[in-house]
């Protein structure tokens, strides 16, 4: 399902010959040089990483530009360098499917390591506390800072650089078996790793981040092994909050306290010197581990509720891990009953599910046939990561009817689909989803892991699926209007870019002149950080 590229009425009639391209590419640097929305960069800011964004105050767009926009963008189309370039200063919105333990890149984990004197396990590649047991085939994973094979090993065994398929090991067990080898380092350095992925977030242009691991650092999961199982959800729930369910969220919000501190530390916020880092909003996920046993799952959750109650910038829950594993496909519908429970208690929490990561051979078919629906269903998920094996469930064309209408958004995540599942272009039912009117956001899943970003995402989008530049526009701001911000929306109709009243008679993303459109965006999060994404677009566009 391909679309055709469609050429806007100013670009060019043919393809530029390459002497023209590249005379116009330096008249374009040239030109970017020379103005301070170049220097600046769209998205910079000195604010903090866990505040909103205050409506930008940048300069209008206008048709003209956003048409030359896009007949630049058309004229790059099959350069992949100049492509990639176009596509990372563009403004991208938000990542809504992000792991931070998995987006960082195996480099910095070395160098934490290193630090830290932590003992990597020479068989496994698994890193752990210190002191290192050479009987047991350890050795300081300093050691690599001096020895490029013993690094270059590390790498490889950390990420997907350098992967081939052999028999026993694919690239999802490849994929997913790099988390327990560097958690020792994550669960050490959390608050680098977050500053190091917010960072790298705002060099592309990416505004927002929601990023899920467990806040609750494995406390909640202890709680519910101590408690133990009980069928009764409602009584199993009041046993959780009366033996120490308090004391876990108390510790959770400090933890991200501590870890926040570390972020603004990190890149210097509130300094001349500020990494554009600090202009990035920043919300959290607390997610449930489908792989442990229910008491612990169902613990982890109710964590989550807590948190989302008491915490405003904890904006949501997620279940992590394979959802091939056999406890995952065991316990699917069981989970899918707790969040049931617990949804009915607090239905005002976001849920974000990963769901339909599977495919063909993977699973037994019966595995293939319910997933995506009993999260929507049953789950209450308002968006559902991955979504891959779509055309394999019960009635898919009925699925995708109902997904619409809930106005269910499915997060595309390409790169991960390709590595771990091997589906990949027109086997991806990412322009199935497209074609029937589901919401579709990109984001980039575990970027280091997958030695990727969000601006490759937005490439595969462009080349493999034909998406144009007002395409790929419109999922950047769809991000933002999917994200689990409070608030209204600035769009009275999305599709149509329409604002809402308060701000329909205001230049989009420019300096608010109108007190009712100032108050509107004062009060409404998610219309703020829409308003700066327009402000980001018109000064992205004025360069063309």
């Amino acid at each position: 399902m391909r679309s055709t590229p469609r050429r806007p009425s100013s670009g060019p009639a043919r393809r530029p010959s390459p002497s023209a391209l590249l005379v116009a590419v330096l008249l374009l640097v040239v030109g970017l040089a020379a103005t301070p929305a170049a220097r600046a960069g769209p998205a910079e800011s000195a604010a903090t990483p866990i505040g909103p964004a205050s409506p930008a105050a940048m300069p209008v767009g206008d048709d003209d530009a956003a048409q030359r926009t896009a007949a630049y963008f058309e004229s790059v189309r099959d350069e992949p360098l100049l492509l990639s370039a176009f596509l990372r200063a563009m403004p991208k919105g938000g990542d809504l499917h992000n792991h931070p333990s998995g987006a960082e890149w195996a480099e910095r984990y070395i160098a934490y390591a290193a630090a830290d004197g932590l003992c990597v396990v020479q068989a496994t590649m698994a890193l752990r506390p210190p002191p290192c047991d050479a009987d047991a085939g350890q050795q300081l994973a300093a050691d690599a800072l001096g020895r490029q094979g013993f690094y270059d090993a590390l790498v490889d065994a950390w990420s997907m650089r350098a992967f081939v398929p052999r028999q026993g090991h694919s690239g999802h067990d490849q994929f997913f078996g790099t988390f327990d080898l560097f958690g020792e380092a994550w669960d050490q350095r959390t608050g680098d790793v977050l500053a190091d992925v917010i960072a790298q977030a705002a060099a592309e242009n990416v505004t927002y981040l929601e990023l899920m691991f467990g806040l609750d650092r494995g406390a909640a999961s202890a709680l519910g092994a101590r408690v133990g199982w009980d069928d009764d959800l409602g009584r199993l729930r009041e046993r959780l909050l009366a033996e120490g369910m308090g004391d876990v969220v108390a510790a959770s919000r400090q933890a991200l306290d501590a870890a926040e501190a570390r972020v603004r530390e990190r890149l210097r916020c509130g300094t001349p010197d500020a990494d554009r880092g600090c202009g990035v909003t920043v919300r959290y996920l607390q997610t449930g581990t489908r792989v442990l046993p229910p008491e612990r799952v169902f613990a982890q959750f109710v964590a989550g509720f807590e948190l989302a109650r008491v915490d405003p910038r904890v904006v949501g829950i997620n279940l992590v891990a394979p959802e091939d594993a056999y406890v995952a496909r065991r316990d699917y519908r069981l989970q899918m009953g707790m969040l049931d429970y617990l949804a009915s208690r607090q239905p005002e929490v976001p849920i974000a599910l990963h769901a339909g990561e599977l495919a063909p051979g993977l699973v037994p078919p019966e595995d293939l046939r319910f997933h995506i629906r009993a999260a929507v269903e049953q789950g209450h998920a308002r968006r559902i990561g991955h979504g891959v094996d779509l055309m394999y469930e019960d009635d898919p064309y009925g699925l995708l009817s109902e997904l619409a209408g809930r106005n269910v958004a499915v997060e595309i995540l390409l790169v991960s689909n390709a590595q771990i599942l091997d589906v990949e272009g027109a086997r991806h039912p990412f322009p199935v989803y497209r074609a029937a009117g589901v919401p579709v956001v990109l984001a980039t899943d575990d970027e280091g892991v997958s030695r990727s970003d969000m601006t490759a995402q937005y490439q595969i989008a462009a080349t493999t699926y034909g998406l144009t530049y007002p395409d790929l526009k419109q999922l950047a701001r769809a991000s933002l209007e999917r994200a689990f911000l409070p608030g209204a929306s600035l769009w009275d109709r999305l599709a149509d870019a329409v604002p809402a009243a308060p701000c329909a008679a205001q230049p989009l993303g420019g300096l608010v002149q109108s007190g009712e459109c100032q108050a509107f965006l004062q009060a409404n999060e998610r219309a703020s950080l829409q308003w700066r994404l327009e402000g980001d677009f018109a000064a992205f566009e004025s360069r063309y």
